[in-house]
């Protein structure tokens, strides 16, 4: 039997697990395109795609007759064609809350470090300069905290926005019972009372640049907005465009609508912009996590055994 992972490592303890039941895994160089990974599937006929850093597509699918299973190293499925998979009879697996607490985290280091204007202040005293007339850090005690989706990654970062003294409310049709978060009626509700607008949703059809130019003028003036989801979900015209007129303070992007994003792609080095390279979910425990998650459904699914609850992906 074979594997693909469509990245250049896992964690140790996944291959263990793939490994005992026969099976050979082929690693792949860092975000492979859709046609290397057809390529790859075309040579090894993977029974198994452990999807990271590169798309599975309808042509990945044609490539490999024998495929019975695509196992997500994480929690989105944005990269792997769901509905083709299950029209041709193969399981897609996810790993739910594997990256919750990392992602949740790196949501709030954006936040502090954009209200305390740590790049600017450490690259003036690198730079020899000292404490400046105009130098000027916010309170996050006492800022409203809006989030756009509030599964496991949402409630995580309340809980922590909660700690700092941060009011919070979100919007999702799902809203959770007993979380301590106001609901909003709908999206513009919680973008007028949202200084942070923080985004924890899947990226779908329906998704797509759901914060555009209307909803960011929506957003009160100096607000800061955090994408630790995915990149579509933003209009980044229109986010450079607020940016660029003063509207908002600052935004804190780990994810773009085309990763890696073009060398020149003016929010890569826009000074009220804090850019991280989709790493927010990729610790060393949430590797282990994902990567074991992943491997433990390639097992069940090879096995012919159930997969593990909650990992099932359905259209």
């Amino acid at each position: 039997m074979h594997v693909i992972m469509t990245a250049p490592r896992l964690a140790p303890a996944a291959v263990a697990l793939i490994e005992a039941v026969g099976a050979t895994l082929h690693y792949m160089a860092p975000f492979p395109s859709a046609a290397d990974v057809a390529a790859l599937a075309a040579a090894v006929q993977p029974q198994a795609i452990l999807s990271r850093q590169g798309p599975v597509t309808a042509a990945v699918m044609d490539a490999a007759p024998g495929l019975r299973v695509i196992a997500r190293h994480g929690v989105g499925v944005d990269d792997v064609d769901v509905a083709e998979a299950q029209r041709r009879g193969i399981v897609v697996t996810r790993a739910p809350g594997s990256n919750t607490q990392a992602v949740a985290e790196h949501a709030m280091a954006l936040l502090l470090a954009l209200a305390k204007d740590l790049p600017l202040l450490s690259a003036q005293v690198a730079g020899g300069a000292w404490r400046k007339a105009e130098t000027k850090v916010r309170d996050v005690a006492g800022l409203r905290l809006g989030l756009v989706g509030c599964g496991a990654i949402g409630q995580a970062v309340a809980r922590l926005g909660a700690a700092f003294g941060m009011a919070v409310a979100a919007y999702d049709p799902a809203m959770p019972d007993g979380e301590g978060i106001a609901p909003a009626a709908d999206l513009h509700a919680l973008l007028a009372r949202s200084d942070v607008l923080s985004l924890h949703l899947p990226l779908l059809p329906a998704t797509r640049h759901l914060i555009g130019a209307k909803e960011l003028a929506a957003l009160p003036p100096g607000a800061i907005v955090l994408n630790t989801a995915r990149g579509g979900l933003i209009d980044e015209a229109a986010l450079l465009e607020a940016l660029e007129a003063g509207h908002l303070a600052g935004a804190g992007l780990d994810v773009f609508e085309d990763e890696p994003p073009p060398d020149r792609h003016p929010l890569r080095r826009h000074p009220r912009v804090i850019c991280t390279p989709h790493v927010a979910g990729v610790t060393d425990g949430s590797l282990v996590n994902m990567g074991v998650m992943a491997a433990e459904c390639i097992v069940a699914v090879l096995r012919g055994d159930p997969v593990p609850a909650g990992c099932l992906v359905q259209v």
